[in-house]
């Protein structure tokens, strides 16, 4: 689905991602950390999408709700597992996001 998000600005956190073929235990981290960050403050969406190459977009209200998932305790934990299982590279990026618009049918 493709998030819902207020008017700008706001922020996205686009994380790109390639990996390893190490399966146990993904699935249901991503699930967690998907759960786990629509209870965070300041979050707004999320999409997310998988082929060869991994694309997942969350959507933020500012830099400090930002700040604030990337250190809770849990995620920091995903991470961790992620570089050292999962993940082949992956690279983030954070961006304002100044304009958006779209097409509904």
């Amino acid at each position: 689905m493709i998030a819902t998000t207020p008017d700008t600005p706001y922020y996205a956190v686009i994380f790109t991602s390639i990996r390893t073929d190490f399966e146990d235990g993904y699935a249901d981290m991503a699930t967690r950390m998907v759960e786990m960050a629509h209870k965070q403050p300041g979050f707004l969406g999320v999409e997310s999408a998988r082929t060869e190459l991994g694309i997942t977009v969350s959507y933020w209200e500012s830099l400090e709700s930002i700040r604030a998932w990337k250190q809770v305790f849990d995620h920091r934990i995903a991470q961790q597992i992620g570089r050292e299982r999962w993940y082949e590279s992956y690279k983030v990026r954070v961006c304002k996001v100044e304009r958006d618009y779209g097409f509904e049918l």
